[in-house]
């Protein structure tokens, strides 16, 4: 195989590189949690998806976590209501 005879200049190397550049993720913002979240992803904080929950977050806690976390939840909902 040969070898090219002249080499590209860096702007050329570069205008070619341009569309390698690595760009953020796009988050939403939960709906449940507000949370930010991958679109079209179940959150990994409250388990709920598209407003429904679709992961029991809670069964994996221990008693006590469990018991704290609830109550935390009842205390959201309740200044919520406010």
């Amino acid at each position: 195989m040969g070898t090219p005879k002249q080499g590209h200049t860096k702007s050329r190397r570069n205008r070619r590189r341009w569309n390698l550049a690595l760009n953020p993720p796009s988050l939403i913002a939960c709906a449940h949690c507000k949370k930010l979240v991958l679109p079209h992803r179940v959150c990994v904080a409250c388990g709920y998806y598209a407003g429904t929950e679709v992961v029991d977050t809670l069964k994996k806690l221990s008693k006590k976590e469990r018991k704290k976390k609830e109550r935390e939840e009842s205390l959201k909902k309740a200044s919520q209501a406010r």
